[in-house]
């Protein structure tokens, strides 16, 4: 597949990881619709892409929501081949605090959208997938989740972000097993370190001592560099049932 061929969904489109990706897409002749929560930057992003690109408000912890996103999205761009899960939260806070133990909604929320909202879209897109012409090597789909380093260097305070990133990357290969008698291919990219609207709530002093904790590049990762990954990926049809580490062999210490 190329990526100029690509009707894809992007979740958490609205901005950071996600809106790369749909710059990429769209710059490059693909089609893309993004699902977010956040309204007005989804509509404004949309709108800035032109008419290669839609936005669809969609909270990927509703089965409900995602299912109709996923089939306004096909009907858009007149099919749907590539998926990639952006949406979710950091979830920050110890299992012990100082205020009392984390309450266990706290942690469920984290799971909800981090993975039962991966799995929910993941099973909706796949759904529609299944359908897809066959390409070359029989080729239909691609579903792309995004786990994280804090999979497995887990920080102190991130139990709950961690749990989600690791269980991601481990759906990926037994979904890549499953969806192949359909030639939909499933991959985990686990970012490092990246300049995202969160890392731009932080102090400038903050965001360069973080990446001066990257060996190398000595920088925050680049929204952008994400989403080269992605379309590398979509173009790379033996890439398939794996996690890679985009983090520039950044190892995360316990704090």
């Amino acid at each position: 597949m190329k990526i100029s061929e690509a009707r894809a969904v992007i979740t958490g489109g609205a901005s950071g990881l996600g809106n790369a990706v749909a710059r990429l897409v769209a710059a490059s002749g693909g089609r893309v619709t993004m699902l977010d929560v956040q309204e007005a930057a989804g509509q404004a992003a949309a709108a800035e892409l032109g008419p290669a690109a839609s936005f669809v408000k969609c909270d990927v912890a509703s089965e409900a929501e995602v299912n109709a996103a996923m089939n306004t999205a096909r009907d858009r761009m007149g099919g749907l081949n590539l998926l990639v899960n952006c949406a979710g939260v950091v979830g920050v806070g110890r299992m012990l605090a100082k205020n009392g133990p984390m309450p266990g909604e706290v942690f469920t929320k984290v799971i909800h959208i981090n993975l039962i909202g991966t799995f929910l879209c993941d099973k909706a897109a796949a759904a529609i997938m299944q359908n897809n012409a066959p390409g070359a090597d029989g080729e239909r789909g691609l579903l792309i989740h995004t786990s994280s380093v804090a999979a497995f260097e887990g920080q102190i305070g991130q139990v709950a972000y961690s749990a989600t990133k690791a269980a991601v990357a481990g759906m990926t290969l037994p979904l890549a097993r499953e969806l192949a008698q359909f030639g939909i291919r499933v991959m985990s990219i686990a970012p490092g370190i990246f300049h995202t609207p969160m890392v731009n709530s932080m102090t400038p002093e903050l965001q360069a001592s973080l990446g001066q904790q990257v060996p190398f590049p000595k920088r925050l990762g680049r929204p952008d560099e994400y989403a080269q990954l992605v379309a590398a990926i979509f173009e790379n049809t033996m890439l398939n049932g794996e996690t890679i580490r985009l983090d520039g062999a950044i190892r995360m210490q316990p704090k």
